[in-house]
Parts: structure tokens; sequence; C-alpha cells
């Protein structure tokens, strides 16, 4: 119909500079005439490209959580605007790990151009072996020395240490800490916590309380751990996230417990629900808009071809009413 050949078709609906501007504008009107678009999965097909980026939550120790928590939706928020921004389509998958091959079905599925990980769960091992062939995967969590894989997060040691210390300085000597360690984020978050009270002359006084990060699920565990204590018994309370904290703070009020008053409490993330708690919680930030920029930039200079390092942001405490 244009009188052309299919390729100056292609390129002028691509607004491709090297076709006149008169032969573009002609081609594209007779498009719009007869409502044609170019088929999506020829053209990928073409460029090996699918215009996709898999973002891939997986529950290996704690399986009940949900998309809907508070971090996931936060982060999956920031992803999604950074990928829509460079043209990009999200897909996706939480997945409960049945078998080490799960990762390695997903990178080599073809329907994805790259893969986003939302936290290494007990799954670091599984992350490493397949990184270690497939370039174009960046993970959210915790850096140690010798990982293969690309992360992206926060200085979870430092940031657990600073929350410990803390509590110390505002008069708290017995306090426990709330999270699975079984998580890399959160064994961080606790060695620096360990750290804190050891310098403090305290490491006797410390207490692990691995609870669920569901908040459904920890709120009875929590009530029955203070329950046990007694207001006697702990009086200060180092939250593996927000939302644990959250759960903390609510079960407090079930048993007649006041934060700062009776137990001092402080969380991780830095969350919206930080700020939305009675009392307003005391937390540390992660610099979740930045991480999930440093996120996709990462992963399509990894598509790129580069191989880039991790990324470690500094944690920052936010004080506020229930320390």
């Amino acid at each position: 119909m244009a009188g052309v050949s299919p390729g100056t078709v292609s390129r002028a609906l691509a607004d491709s500079p090297l076709i006149s501007a008169k032969t573009r504008e002609r081609i594209q009107a007779i498009a719009r005439e007869h409502d044609f678009r170019p088929n999506a999965v020829a053209r990928n097909l073409r460029t090996q490209r699918t215009g996709a980026i898999g973002v891939v939550i997986p529950l290996g120790h704690e399986t009940g959580q949900h998309i809907s928590d508070p971090f996931f939706m936060t982060m999956l928020g920031l992803l999604a605007d950074s990928l829509t921004e460079r043209g990009y389509d999200l897909l996706l998958s939480r997945i409960i790990p049945s078998d080490p091959q799960w990762l390695s079905r997903m990178a080599s599925s073809g329907r994805v151009d790259g893969l986003i990980i939302i936290g290494q769960s007990d799954q670091a091992a599984t992350l490493d072996a397949v990184a270690a062939r497939y370039r174009p995967l960046v993970v959210w969590g915790g850096h140690v020395e010798g990982q293969v894989h690309c992360s992206v997060g926060s200085d979870n040691r430092l940031g657990g240490e600073i929350a410990t210390a803390h509590l110390i300085a505002r008069g708290a000597r017995r306090i426990a800490f709330f999270g699975d360690p079984r998580a890399r984020e959160i064994a961080q978050r606790l060695e620096g916590c360990r750290a804190a009270m050891a310098a403090a002359g305290l490491s006797h006084a410390l207490q692990l309380f691995p609870t669920h990060l569901v908040a459904d699920t920890s709120h009875a565990d929590i009530v029955r751990f203070l329950g046990e204590q007694g207001k006697d018994g702990i009086d200060g309370i180092v939250a593996a996230s927000d939302v644990i904290a959250s759960s903390a703070l609510r079960a407090m009020v079930s048993l007649s417990l006041h934060a700062p008053d009776d137990i001092r409490v402080i969380g991780y993330d830095d969350l919206p629900i930080a700020r939305q708690t009675l009392p307003r919680l005391s937390t540390i930030r992660q610099e979740l808009t930045a991480g999930a920029d440093a996120l996709v930039d990462l992963l399509f200079r990894r598509i790129g071809g580069e191989d880039c390092a991790s990324f470690v942001m500094p944690p920052k405490l936010i004080v506020r009413h229930s320390t």
C-alpha cells in the first residue's frame, strides 16, 4: 500500500532517522488509517529482546509471606516505576523453592531479558550457582565477601549495631532481637546487634526470638513471648523489620505494656507504616528508592555486558517516639 519495502515500513514505524520525515509521515498515516500495529512477538524474535524484566520473590524460609507484605509492595512500586521509565514491563513471580533448579528454569525460560530477585531468603547458594553463568541477574539483599551474585542493599550489620547502640544509649539493658536469622539480611542485623551488646558488656543480656515476618503469624507468638517475660523481662526490642516491630507494638498493647516506658522498640526499613504506628516507630532507614534505582541500573548494565559489583548503602537511624 505504501509502495515501499517491508524494511522501510518497519523503520518508518520505529521513527528511524534513516527514513525521510515525509516518507515516515506518509507510512505512519497509512498505518493509522488501517489500524495497523507491528507484531510485538515477531519484533522480539528479531531483536532477541522480550521487553520484560522478571521480578522474583523467593520464599524459602518464610513460605507464608505474601506479596501484600508492606516491604514487597513498596519495593514493587518503586521497581515498576523505574522499569516503566525505561520502556520495560514487569513480570512478577512469587516462588516457594521446591528444588535447586527453580532459578535456572526461570533464567532459561526466554520470557524475560533479566531477573531482579527481591530477598535472598535461604537461597544464597542457588543465587550464586545461577549468577556464575547468567549475567543479567541482580538481587536485593545482604552482601558477604566472596558471593557470586550481584546484590543491592544496606549495610545490615552496621544497621543492627546502630539500632542496638541506640537502645542502650536510651537506657535499655535487657534486649531481645526479633527475627529469623535463616535469611542473610536478618542474620547480618543480628550480628550487628550482638556486636553492640558485646561492646557494652551486655552479651549475657541478649535474647534471640526468631519470630515470623508475617504479621498475622507473628502476633500470637510475640504476645506469648512477652507474656512469659513479664514487666521485668526485657526493656528493649530490636526488630529485624518494621512489620515485626509493628506486630510487637500491637502485642504490647494487649498486655498493657507501653513503648517507650516499659519496652523501647526499634524496627528496620523505614516503611510508611513506621510513621503510622502508635507510638510512631523508631527505625533504621534503608534508602529504598535509591536501592530500586540501583537494582534496575545494575541490571541493565549487566544486560549490556558489564560485570558490575554489588552496591552497599549506608543505613540511617531514624528516631521517633517508640524509643
